[in-house]
């Protein structure tokens, strides 16, 4: 029994690493997407379109490689592009401190973005190997909480460090973000099926290497409810500098996160007990009534209370 119980734990080192690894990745993600363009206007002198580029280009470059990530893996091995990924990933976060002139910025980000999503894929492959195949779901749900986590407090330390140090102090402290993931990614000892490159198998691809016809409706939802999001992330901070709120933005990501968690129980069993449309449903709606409030907000209160339905609306979709 307890050799059983041993086989279905899910917070192995291997899985605690790992978690820590993607919260430090997608830490720094949503660290710089939020202050970057603050960083283009202020520091640069660049126009609210020009910093917009910095966001657009990265995730042009993570859209190209991701259908390729799969193969790349099955190759060279999950581990191991891993840390390549990361190593690169830290290279290009040290670089911004010396990277002044925006077109190279622009070239650094693109660059940047390619790491990124090579090291997103592998962690998430690796998680899903590592996880007991009895707990899957259970503990996919709590990997995911690593990006949760790097959803508030990557852009939530970012606008504080930029309040109160520089842009550079900023770039130091994700830089070191990165190198303690690369370092914890060294210590997951997986196992060789899921460390190692599959042997004899060529980087050759075919249409189901890069598409799954059954994932495209989800797919499709997925990117609708994205595409929503990813105005919020690229231009909250411009959007509250403008509204005069920029000392409460860091605290929007808080007050997402907390709700986020908050109903995540409840809904976990209204799924379970009722199925998917009656959590997927009303997420839209409260989703939809937070981007509205987020328009019309003037001051902190109602800035903030937009946040907990996003949180709860996009956090659970």
């Amino acid at each position: 029994m307890e050799q059983q119980n041993q086989q279905n734990k899910i917070f192995t080192k291997q899985f605690i690493s790992l978690f820590f690894t993607n919260m430090a990745i997608f830490f720094v993600f949503y660290g710089l997407i939020t202050t970057l363009p603050l960083y283009a206007i202020g520091v640069l002198g660049k126009s609210d379109d020009d910093s917009g580029l910095l966001v657009t280009v990265f995730l042009i470059s993570a859209i190209i490689v991701r259908p390729f990530c799969g193969k790349l893996l099955e190759v060279f091995g999950k581990k191991k592009m891993l840390i390549i990924s990361l190593a690169f990933y830290l290279a290009c976060t040290i670089l911004y401190i010396f990277f002044k002139p925006f077109i190279l910025l622009l070239a650094l980000r693109f660059f940047q973005g390619i790491w990124f999503s090579i090291a997103t894929t592998a962690s998430g492959s690796l998680a899903a190997d590592i996880i007991p195949a009895k707990r899957k779901g259970t503990g996919l749900g709590y990997f995911t909480m690593s990006t949760n986590l790097a959803v508030v407090f990557g852009p939530f330390i970012g606008l504080l460090i930029i309040q109160y140090a520089s842009f550079n102090v900023l770039f130091i402290v994700l830089s070191a973000f990165v190198a303690a993931g690369g370092l914890l990614a060294l210590t997951i000892p997986v196992e060789e099926n899921f460390a190692t490159p599959v042997q004899g198998r060529k980087f050759k691809f075919s249409f189901n290497d890069l598409f799954e016809k059954k994932a495209l409706p989800l797919a499709a939802i997925a990117c609708l409810v994205a595409f929503s999001y990813a105005s919020i992330l690229s231009f909250l901070s411009l959007y509250a500098e403008e509204r005069n709120l920029l000392t409460v933005a860091s605290y929007f990501y808080a007050v997402f996160a907390v709700a986020m968690i908050a109903v995540r129980p409840f809904t976990g069993r209204i799924y379970d007990t009722f199925g998917a449309k009656y959590v997927i449903i009303p997420s839209f709606f409260l989703f939809s009534i937070g981007l509205v409030i987020l328009a019309n907000a003037q001051q902190a209160l109602p800035f903030l209370l937009s946040a907990i339905f996003i949180g709860i609306g996009y956090g659970t979709l």
